[in-house]
């Protein structure tokens, strides 16, 4: 009985338990055990419960006594970012709101490859360093599971740099970090040869050190028409998922094509969306393939939200992720930008926390996490509030008291 923990009293308790994966949610189904106790045991939760009757139960337990009101939810997972990076953007963002198009930007050396260029200047530990205290800032506001792209390197050596860093970068934060592979980003500017072949070159060369040196098990591509065509994208993702590899697709982010590529490869999730029509939505909602909103993106750039509503509706899988990133999506508050999207698509609470939590872990392909029930791993994150309505109304100010990762109080 030693290793066992009582965390108590919770005064909500929302376990997310009993929620179907797919389609819209009534804040009705949301199971909320009030005054409830959850009793860990090692990295898992053991069970959940109403608090005076787990004390009794579990007498040799060592206690947590909480003091005040908490509202408990699983541990938020972030399926989409690219925390992984050098340097800022925030001249691109002061000229796009000025009123500069794309093109003038990247004419005046920013956009992407400004970043590209950044994190190629800085060394592994550099880069493995920014990116654990990223992941730290994250952690701290309740994201236990973070997944980390590649994608600023473009070229084989600078793309395992970013992925051995993102390695590197799990033994100084106690988040998980989810590592995925975008080298087909963009086709860089230093490369001489066409689309194709570039992405020949990565998946010929950079793939099996991937598997070699377990580097990631998952591989992106931004298809667009900045990027690459859903023609030069085909073969490349075909030969990841011939190798093993999950797949998950930039999708529908300016015009639409990329959600038909995610869903006949049976990509785990199709993120961005904004461009969706009721074509993509209705295609991504008769599929197993999440839709990923990022809201970030869309207050980032000033555009359109995804159409979360109609995708909930018409039976989908919504996730919601922050798209941290130094170019279009800076911000990196999760429950903030899921709060904003909230306002715009009239998602109810539930939804919201779903899509943050087990329906984004789904994303993943990973299903041991995101409800806060037995045997799941005991990620869960404890707010100062007496009512859990409050965490969205308050879109961000409202932070966790206390992060718990793996049965451990980690902030």
């Amino acid at each position: 009985m030693g290793n066992k923990k009582l965390i108590g009293p919770i005064t909500q308790l929302l376990t997310l338990d009993q929620l179907p994966i797919k389609g819209a949610l009534k804040d009705e189904q949301l199971e909320i055990v009030e005054q409830a106790g959850i009793v860990v045991e090692g990295e898992k939760i053991l069970k959940t419960g109403l608090w005076t009757a787990l004390k009794t139960e579990f007498l040799q337990a060592e206690l947590v006594e909480l003091k005040g009101d908490f509202v408990a939810i699983p541990g938020l997972v972030d399926c989409h970012t690219h925390i992984c990076f050098g340097g800022s953007r925030a001249r691109d963002f002061a000229m796009r709101n000025a009123g500069k198009s794309y093109l003038e930007i990247a004419q005046a050396g920013g956009g992407i490859w400004d970043t590209v260029t950044q994190t190629r200047a800085l060394s592994l530990d550099e880069l493995a360093a920014a990116t654990a205290k990223n992941a730290n800032r994250h952690l701290s506001e309740g994201v236990t599971t973070i997944e980390v792209k590649s994608g600023y390197g473009l070229s084989v050596e600078e793309e395992l740099k970013m992925l051995r860093a993102i390695q590197k970068a799990k033994a100084s934060t106690p988040a998980d970090l989810v590592p995925t592979c975008l080298a087909a980003h963009m086709k860089p500017r230093d490369f001489e040869g066409s689309p194709t072949e570039y992405l020949e070159r990565m998946a010929n060369q950079l793939f099996p050190v991937l598997e070699e040196e377990k580097l990631s098990g998952r591989i992106d591509a931004f298809v667009e028409k900045s990027a690459f065509s859903p023609e030069e994208i085909t073969p490349y993702l075909e030969k990841a998922k011939a190798l093993g590899f999950d797949l998950t697709v930039h999708a529908d982010q300016f015009t639409a094509g990329g959600s038909a590529v995610a869903v006949e490869l049976g990509a785990k999730s199709a993120d961005h969306l904004e461009a969706s029509t009721d074509t993509e939505v209705k295609l991504l909602a008769k599929s197993d393939t999440i839709a990923v909103a990022l809201p970030g993106a869309s207050i980032g750039l000033g555009c359109a939200f995804t159409p979360a509503r109609k995708i909930l509706d018409q039976g989908g899988a919504l996730a919601i992720a922050s798209d941290w990133n130094p170019g279009s999506a800076p911000m990196g508050d999760l429950i903030a930008q899921a709060s904003i999207l909230a306002t715009f698509e009239k998602l109810s609470t539930t939804e919201v926390l779903a899509g943050i939590s087990f329906r984004a872990a789904a994303a993943l392909g990973l299903d041991d996490r995101g409800k806060i029930t037995s045997g799941k791993l005991a990620d869960f994150v404890l707010f100062p509030t007496s009512d859990y309505r409050e965490i969205l109304y308050q879109q961000g100010k409202l932070k966790p008291t206390m992060v718990w990762k793996n049965g451990k109080k980690v902030g």
